[in-house]
């Protein structure tokens, strides 16, 4: 594939030069990377997977967000104190790490600034799962049986969510029985 660019005498009817229309068109994508990577666009362009790796305390303060909507650093080192050691300092520093990941997003209030997450639970949950489901393919080679058998005895299984499970593939195999005929 060969690419060139045009040449600024040629013209179309408006009196435009091709290079022009050319820098127009790269500005207008170099803007929407911009906003992508910078803004954070909590919804990613279709085709692209966003991964959201989270560490405990990440996800404890989403968790936070997601509940009241809008946090303080302070209200947020408070919900999270019960749980947990943790200096306002490193709330307020995640908190900005956070920002830069585009998870969350601040606006001043006086001279707070109010957090409010960018990504909801639900993405967060369908990253979380397609990363996991990606290493367990690799772990397991594909063996969803083994998978699931390792997944079960790892840790202690109630009764009601075994039956939950059971009823999850129940209706997976009606579901995969209507697509066969």
């Amino acid at each position: 594939m060969q690419f060139s660019l045009p040449h600024s005498r040629d013209t179309n009817n408006s009196g435009i030069t091709e290079v022009d229309a050319y820098r127009t068109t790269s500005l207008r994508l170099l803007l929407h990377l911009y906003y992508i990577s910078v803004v954070h666009l909590p919804v990613p362009p279709s085709g692209i997977r966003m991964s959201y790796a989270l560490t405990e305390l990440q996800a404890a303060i989403l968790k936070v967000l997601w509940a009241r909507g809008e946090a303080t650093v302070l209200d947020l080192h408070d919900a999270l104190r019960g749980e947990r050691r943790i200096a306002q300092s490193t709330v307020a520093t995640l908190l900005s790490r956070m920002e830069k990941k585009g998870l969350v997003a601040h606006r001043a209030e006086g001279r707070q600034y109010l957090y409010r997450a960018l990504v909801d639970e639900g993405q967060v949950r369908r990253s979380v799962v397609a990363d996991f489901t990606e290493l367990a393919g690799r772990l397991f080679e594909g063996d969803v049986a083994t998978m699931v058998s390792h997944l079960l005895t790892a840790q202690e299984v109630e009764g009601q969510d075994l039956r939950r499970i059971r009823e999850m593939v129940e209706r997976r195999e009606a579901e995969m029985k209507g697509e066969a005929r």
